[in-house]
């Protein structure tokens, strides 16, 4: 049954990583070279099936649908990349701060999470792009705003279970200030969690991007956005399936790569994987 188990962990980190490599290798090919021009329109060309031409077929304006998925993979990076970093840094601050001093501040900080969480996410992210308007930065912040209380309540846990251990102990005692006992001795400590968390937050803010952009609400054109690429194909779904099958196949295997390398990495950190 171990054998199985690690097995699978491996499996899961092999395909993970291959898949998110992958990408990472077309979208820095994409700042360089697509085999076509994105945003040219050739209506004589509109809706041409899988070719040597154009690998993925063409859109209703003619534009090369694999040269959008490869652009598209900036968008997918640079949304989950900005929601992570402000999930992490806001979430890591609350749920730090929280966590190692307690008492009132953690009750206050904690409603104030539990609030956020209250809300559907794609709800709340709704709102607040309706709020301040679409686009990659607002669609960024908002999924970011969202992300916040799952990694705080995860650092929270995290500290509270350090405070009052020997070394953090040891550390006011010989007078260490409370910012360095929390940033430089009990974060490094809890680090695997909040990388298993960055991990996820990454996949489902690539997909609630995809999700807005499929509504009208995130990224706007002519920038292509494998959401909004989804919603334009829903008409020619029969006529031309290939349409749909390349933003919809590149949204399933990028999220499905990332959580498999989530599941790998939190096994691999779990302490009771390897007893």
């Amino acid at each position: 049954m171990k054998h199985i188990q690690r097995y699978m962990k491996n499996i899961n980190l092999i395909i993970g990583l291959l898949v998110i490599v992958g990408f990472l290798i077309i979208m820095i090919i994409s700042f360089f070279y697509t085999p076509h021009d994105v945003n040219s329109m050739n209506i004589p060309q509109k809706l041409r099936s899988p070719s040597s031409d154009y690998l993925f077929g063409t859109d209703e304006f003619g534009r090369d649908i694999f040269s959008r998925i490869m652009k598209g993979t900036q968008t997918a990076f640079a949304v989950g990349l900005m929601t992570v970093f402000i999930g992490i840094i806001f979430g890591i601050l609350i749920g730090g701060i929280a966590g190692y001093v307690g008492g009132w501040i953690d009750e206050i900080f904690m409603r104030m999470m539990d609030a956020l969480m209250a809300f559907p996410g794609i709800i709340l992210a709704l709102m607040l792009v309706a709020v301040f308007g679409p686009g990659i930065v607002n669609t960024a912040i908002a999924l970011g705003i969202i992300a916040i209380p799952a990694i705080a309540r995860i650092t929270r846990s995290g500290f509270v279970q350090h405070r009052d251990t020997e070394y953090v102990l040891a550390a006011k005692l010989i007078g260490v200030k409370p910012y360095s006992i929390m940033f430089r001795h009990i974060l490094p400590n809890i680090s695997s969690q909040i990388i298993v968390a960055a991990t996820v937050t990454f996949a489902t803010a690539m997909l609630a991007e995809a999700a807005l952009s499929y509504l009208g609400l995130g990224v706007q054109p002519p920038n292509p956005s494998w959401g909004r690429m989804l919603k334009d194909s829903q008409a020619y779904l029969v006529g031309a399936p290939w349409y749909t099958y390349a933003p919809g196949g590149a949204i399933t295997v990028l999220v499905l790569g990332l959580y498999m390398l989530s599941n790998a990495l939190r096994d691999f950190m779990d302490p009771r994987s390897k007893a």
